[in-house]
């Protein structure tokens, strides 16, 4: 598997994943033109993507999936639960290219994908993709994780997990009335960086090398701050960023082509 994120945070979402048999994005929080720019610039052609997976409804990650799917005739996978949001939202799509799962898992030739539900102020999910022994997770706006989310990511190689919130940043936030600091700092909304930090020390204890910090909020974090904070925090644990593992961090910018 190859796979690469091509923009991250609250201008829009956007991640590319391949086998040897499938090339699907999961969602395209960016406009139709500049989602083919990106893929361009990876040497994908849009009309090559075979299928469009949504994590949930919100327009930094749908924005430019109405056009993208109805100009390529791409079909968009989501959630039941998804869709009943989502529906209205998109009028170009035509029926044939709405396409709906709603067990755990399901299959996408050779990709095996298991959808991991989410707790978000809306229906969202994770996803989780496995070929040839090898395991890649993305979690996004997951709101607060436990032992079932853990669960299902387990034995991932790589994990693409949520950073979006210093809590000191979000306090001092003079920009963001109470109301959204709530809904943000809420069990259904974004995992700060203290609670991404334990998730990875999790995750790391049970075999994953290579660590994503996404969907860095852009008023209240930065790439410098969720990287050196998470550093540091599994440093008091014993677990160097570098020698147990390496981490990243996703930006709007197109980022790091992974292998595995």
């Amino acid at each position: 598997m190859r796979i690469i994120n091509l923009s991250s945070g609250s201008d829009g979402n956007m991640t590319y994943l391949e086998s040897e048999n499938v090339k699907l994005l999961v969602d395209i929080g960016l406009c139709c033109g500049e989602a083919e720019k990106r893929l361009s610039a990876i040497g994908v052609k849009p009309s090559e993507i075979d299928v469009i997976l949504v994590t949930h409804e919100h327009n930094d990650h749908i924005k430019g999936i109405d056009a993208f799917s109805s100009k390529y005739d791409i079909p968009i996978f989501a959630h039941r639960n998804v869709w009943q949001n989502m529906n209205y939202k998109l009028k170009k799509t035509p029926s044939k290219n709405r396409r709906f799962y709603e067990t755990d898992g399901f299959r996408l030739r050779d990709l095996q994908v298991k959808a991991v539900e989410l707790p978000h102020d809306v229906p969202c999910y994770g996803y989780v993709f496995e070929n040839n022994e090898k395991k890649i997770s993305i979690l996004t706006d997951v709101g607060h994780t436990n032992e079932r989310i853990l669960s299902c990511i387990q034995g991932s190689q790589l994990v693409y997990i949520e950073a979006n919130y210093d809590k000191d940043l979000l306090v001092a936030n003079l920009k963001y009335p109470p109301a959204l600091k709530r809904r943000i700092s809420s069990g259904h909304g974004h995992l700060s960086n203290k609670e991404t930090a334990l998730m990875v020390r999790a995750l790391v204890s049970t075999g994953t090398r290579q660590i994503v910090l996404s969907h860095l909020s852009k008023e209240n974090n930065s790439p410098s701050l969720a990287y050196n904070y998470i550093s540091n925090f599994l440093k008091e644990y014993g677990i160097i960023e570098g020698e147990h593992f390496k981490m990243d961090v996703a930006t709007t910018e197109i980022g790091t082509m992974f292998r595995l």
